[in-house]
Parts: C-alpha cells; structure tokens; sequence
C-alpha cells in the first residue's frame, strides 16, 4: 500500500504542476496566459523533479507506467509489482492531478473559447496529425527518457536528491528538442489519465476529448520506454561485464 500512495501522491503532484503550467499558458485571463513553451517545458520539468522526491525514497518514484514496463523488462522490478501498486498507483495519481487542476482554474474554463486549448490542457495532441509520424516522435521521445535516467541513476555518485534535479533537467530538455510535433506525452498515465478527467468533468464548452488520437501517447511511450531500457542495459551492462569480468 506504501508504494502505491507513493505512485498516487507523486504522479498527482506531477501531473497537477505539469497540467496546471499548461491551464496557466493557455487558458483565457490567467496571469501567465501566452507565456509560451519555454515556460512550459520548464514546468513540466519541476514538476516531475517535485514528484521524484515525493515519491521516490518509498517507491522509486516511477511515475510513468513507460518507466515501470521499462524497469520490469530488465529485471529492475518483479512483474509482480507491475499492475499493483505502479501502474495503478500511476493512472489514479494522474486523473486526481488533472481533476485538481480543474477546480483550481475554475473560471478560467467559461472565459476560454476555443475547446482545443481546454483538451491540452489535459492532454497532448498532434501539431500535424499523422498517426504514423506522431507514433514515431513519442516512442523516439520516450526512449532517450528511459535511456537518461537509467544513465542518470546509474552515474557515479549521483545521490537521489541530485538525481531527481537531473531528471527534471532531462525532461525540460526533452520537451525543447522533441515536444514540438506531440507535446511529449512520453508518459501513458500523463496521456490517459487527464484525458479521461476531460471526458468526465463539466468543463463549460469543453468539446471532444479526441479518442481517435488517445492511443498514440499510450503505446507509443510503451514502446519507446521498453526499447530506451532495453538498448541501455544491453550496452551499458554487457560493457561493464567486458570492463570489470563477473
């Protein structure tokens, strides 16, 4: 139960300041409307750096069920563990974030017209929708997230709190260089979880919640998370056993 409050409470707080950076930018008379993509990739990045010491010394502090499949593919976790507490822990966490978000911009939601700037604030989209393209960027995405921590974590003398600032680092770094065509989902909880607070919520003239387009930031991190920890553990544990022989 620990690792699962764990899971709720720290992707809550990431979701609630990475969503809530997103309402602020784009909903009509906020006091950071039109700050832009610099400000919130930033903020994507505390939030998660926020998150990480919330959860992190109890359960790791994944976040990301792409980060919890990811560690279970090489052996990090029991697959045991994979649905409870991580995977649940993680979607719980992600839709109480966005229903918080909701009622903190509470009149915001009436003053904005356009329903698109509603929906991403809960979820990402395509810049150009193409199903195949916007697979490739998420999966793409998601594999230099799972490739960067797991060299972040493994680096000499990298303490969990250090860590936790680097990884945020990571993320902002992520959404500069590779956001642009999707808004980097790189997180299927990040892109389900809000989505269905969208579907369910009265936000006044909300719109679709876009399902055609749903699946693309939960498989594709899926995919791109499996893949970052499997390349880095076949480089990197292979090199150490050529370096230092078992």
């Amino acid at each position: 139960m620990e690792k699962f409050l764990a899971e709720v409470f720290g992707t809550g707080a990431l979701i609630l300041l990475g969503d809530g950076v997103v309402a602020g930018v784009l909903l009509a008379r906020s006091k950071s409307q039109n700050a832009g993509w610099i400000v919130i990739t930033m903020g994507w990045g505390l939030a998660v750096m926020v998150g990480v010491y919330i959860a992190g010394p109890i359960s790791g502090a994944h976040l990301n069920p792409a980060v919890t499949i990811g560690m279970a593919m090489i052996g990090s976790i029991p697959w045991s563990q994979v649905l409870w507490p991580y995977l649940s822990g993680e979607f719980v966490g992600a839709f109480l974030g966005a229903v918080i978000v909701y009622l903190a911009y509470l009149p915001h939601w009436a003053l904005t017209e356009d329903p698109g700037l509603k929906l991403a604030v809960f979820s990402t989209g395509p810049a150009v929708r193409n199903p195949i393209a916007n697979l490739i960027t998420e999966i793409v995405g998601t594999f230099m997230l799972l490739f960067g921590i797991l060299a972040i974590i493994s680096g000499p003398g990298v303490g969990s709190g250090v860590g936790a600032f680097i990884i945020g680092l990571l993320i902002v770094s992520i959404g500069l260089s590779l956001g642009g065509p999707t808004g980097y989902a790189i997180n299927p909880a990040r892109g389900l979880g809000p989505r269905i607070a969208h579907f369910l919520l009265p936000i006044a003239g909300k719109g679709s919640s876009d399902w055609q387009y749903a699946w693309i930031p939960v498989v594709g991190p899926i995919i791109g998370g499996v893949l970052g920890a499997l390349a880095y553990h076949a480089i990197f544990t292979n090199y150490a056993n050529l370096i230092i022989p078992k």
